[in-house]
């Protein structure tokens, strides 16, 4: 059954719906490209069309990018070169039909589906903030390859097509007109009239509408001369350098752009199937894509083994504490059409975290990624009390308070006193084990925890953490919630940190001791970075405020005893009122807008300001493994149910470098006998802590890698 099928009424407007069968999106395959080029010869042959309507028959998809998979099984980069030329050539045979033809879209429409739109004389959006328009090829470590890098510069100019091709960035209805990707953003009720209008527009060779006289100057400046292009590179270059030099598409985006732009399509075309297929077979590539069916697969995981366990519907959500994290969840609850009640005892605490709630739900109304109703009803459906009135008919209760055992035990025996009998209490805590926290609980099987990430609006990982008594119907519920909220959820076993927090701990910790030993703080951050981390560990430490990352220590020193050694600068730090970024002084000062090492710090520390400089891939090696060896033995224990949910849990919860596919695929990378050398070479020399785990020694010795493929 093909995927396109076409219709034409008695005035000769033809149209054409992608709706690929038994599938809730539209897909771009080899098998849709080719029998949309077999559509192609019966539109070329007909004499009866006067032009082309393009749509999608799927309820709220226009399509959802080209079949990835397909990738993945592309065997050289001559093959991958040779896709992307068969894709290009569809397409352009599409671009010259003798006829006008408009998209009419609604929903999402990524990538090739973006590359198919452009090949429309016009584009008409319906305004719902279901509607989103991206090049996301460069997420994967890719650009587009059916002529999206050609045909975008062309049609919003080269500033605009520099910034989507090599960012990847979603944009939506309004800023799409705005540059001109769209000519018309409507109703969605309207669209389909909308877009016969303008293809009536277009039969009648009315003159394109005109781009603003800004924009038209801006891009005659700009775009139209060689100085002006020359600037717009050299700011792209810029860019590049931001990111580094671990991603190679961007700075691949931009160099197909420029061949067409200053050497004209034919050109322009040859060099994006070339980067393409080079590109394609990328390790850099690889992992991205593996990591992007990674996600996927954790969106059909209930959390339980059984799967005749249901979850438990959530329509009315407590949540206790309205600092930062839990306003965040009462805000992410309550746009997703959650019923909350927000508690805190302190009333001046309330107020700010309404105001804040109505702040960031204003921003998305401001740029039109919500409607003013759904603003207006997420507002609505956030409540706020000093007592606990309300908690009779709530379904699930989520601690946010104070990382404190006999808080969170007080907070727990006072819901469950008033919550309904089937209600779920969770925890936020980050370090407490879910298990001590339920000791007080007089239904502790339905106590677990659900630890959020900052900012919660902004970070896409759930750690779900569940103990030997939870039951499965409350483990689905916390699952299936967590999936409602938007997050990417992991289960993992109750122990002391579970697995994002205990890791991180031993990351940190390490870092502080190399300090301790004489190592630069700006040395060891620059050397993490350049790893491919987003910052290094003292400016994440300063970041998430150095108070709370001397307690979750404590807490985990406590657990782990002696393969967890303190680091003592933790506690001279926070002892001499350096907190981070909050009071702007931490490991770095923070005066005027800019952050630097203040020596000063240095006195605090064993060894003074006498620094000793260490290489940076043996700043790398250490904390690299480090890292590594924790997140094997939290396999190794039954922490991690799969090494899936590491590379997850890393990568989406604690920066680690996604281009490297998380820890568990690098280690799979460097082989885990070379991981095991490594680990043994720092123990002889920093000491038992570093013996690798012996899962690693045991999975070296027969050959084996975590991930089987």
């Amino acid at each position: 059954m093909s995927s396109w099928s076409l219709s034409v009424d008695d005035a000769g407007v033809a149209t054409l719906t992608l709706d690929c069968p038994g599938s809730k999106l539209n897909i771009l395959s080899r098998e849709a490209f080719q029998q949309l080029d077999d559509m192609l010869s019966e539109l070329s042959r007909r004499r009866d069309i006067r032009g082309l309507l393009l749509v999608s028959g799927k309820p709220d998809n226009f399509v959802a990018g080209a079949n990835i998979e397909e990738f993945l099984a592309l065997q050289s980069a001559a093959a991958a070169a040779e896709a992307s030329r068969q894709a290009q050539a569809v397409f352009q045979r599409f671009e010259g039909l003798p006829y006008p033809r408009v998209a009419a879209i609604h929903g999402v429409c990524l990538g090739g589906g973006l590359e198919l739109i452009l090949t429309c004389s016009e584009r008409v959006v319906s305004d719902s903030p279901k509607t989103a328009l991206a090049a996301p090829e460069v997420k994967l470590g890719l650009i587009p390859g059916a002529g999206g890098t050609q045909r975008l510069p062309r049609i919003v100019g080269l500033a605009n097509a520099l910034d989507l091709n090599m960012s990847g960035r979603t944009v939506g209805p309004k800023q799409a007109l705005k540059m001109g990707l769209v000519s018309l953003a409507v109703p969605r009720e309207h669209l389909l009239a909308a877009a016969g209008r303008e293809l009536a527009r277009l039969q009648r060779r009315e003159p394109k509408r005109s781009a603003p006289l800004a924009a038209r100057l801006g891009r005659w400046v700009l775009e139209e001369n060689p100085f002006g292009r020359i600037l717009l590179y050299r700011g792209a270059r810029k860019q590049l350098e931001k990111i580094g030099g671990h991603y190679p598409a961007p700075g691949y985006a931009l160099e197909a752009m420029r061949a067409g732009v200053e050497h004209g399509p034919a050109e322009g075309y040859r060099t994006e199937s070339r980067l393409f297929g080079e590109l394609a077979l990328t390790e850099v590539s690889r992992e991205l894509i593996r990591l992007f069916f990674a996600t996927n697969d954790a969106k059909k995981d209930t959390g339980v083994d059984d799967r005749s366990v249901r979850p438990e519907p959530i329509a009315r959500l407590g949540v206790i504490g309205s600092g930062f994290m839990g306003s965040g969840i009462a805000q992410v609850a309550a746009e997703r059409g959650t019923a909350v009640r927000l508690h805190d005892v302190n009333a001046q605490m309330l107020g700010k975290a309404l105001a804040g709630c109505h702040d960031e739900l204003r921003k998305k109304l401001t740029r039109k990624r919500m409607s003013p109703q759904d603003f207006q009803q997420s507002m609505d459906r956030i409540s706020v009390s000093t007592d606990l009135t309300g908690f009779q008919r709530i379904d699930l209760v989520i601690e946010a308070v104070f990382e404190d055992l006999e808080v969170k035990r007080k907070v727990l025996r006072d819901c469950e006193a008033v919550m309904p009998p089937r209600a779920i209490f969770a925890s936020n805590t980050s370090s407490i084990p879910i298990v001590q926290i339920a000791a007080s609980s007089l239904r502790p099987e339905q106590v677990l925890g659900m630890h959020f990430f900052s900012p919660v609006p902004r970070m896409p990982l759930l750690e779900v953490i569940v103990t030997p008594r939870t039951a499965p119907w409350v483990t689905a519920t916390a699952v299936a919630y967590g999936k409602a909220m938007g997050k990417t959820v992991i289960v993992v076993r109750d122990s002391c940190g579970f697995y994002t927090s205990r890791v991180l701990a031993f990351y940190l910790n390490e870092a502080a001791l190399m300090v301790e030993e004489g190592a630069d703080i700006s040395e060891v951050d620059r050397a993490m970075s350049e790893f491919g981390f987003p910052v290094g560990p003292f400016t994440l430490l300063d970041e998430v405020g150095l108070d709370i990352g001397t307690h979750v220590t404590r807490v985990m020193a406590a657990g782990f005893g002696d393969r967890l050694k303190a680091a003592a600068a933790f506690e001279s730090v926070t002892g001499a009122g350096r907190l981070g970024r909050k009071n702007k002084r931490g490991f770095y000062t923070y005066g005027k807008g800019k952050k630097a090492v203040d020596a000063s710090v240095y006195d605090l520390l064993p060894g003074g300001r006498n620094r000793t400089h260490l290489p940076a891939h043996e700043i790398q090696q250490r904390l690299w493994l480090t890292f590594a060896a924790e997140c094997a033995r939290c396999l190794e224990e039954s922490v991690l149910a799969r090494p899936r949910d590491g590379d997850l849990g890393a990568v989406l919860g604690l920066g680690f470098p996604p281009f490297l596919g998380g820890p568990f695929r690098y280690m799979d990378r460097i082989g885990l006998a070379q991981t095991a050398k490594g680990l043994e070479q720092l123990a002889a020399r920093h000491g038992a802590r570093f013996a690798p785990p012996a899962l690693v020694i045991g999975m070296a010795s027969e050959g084996r890698r975590f991930h089987g493929e």
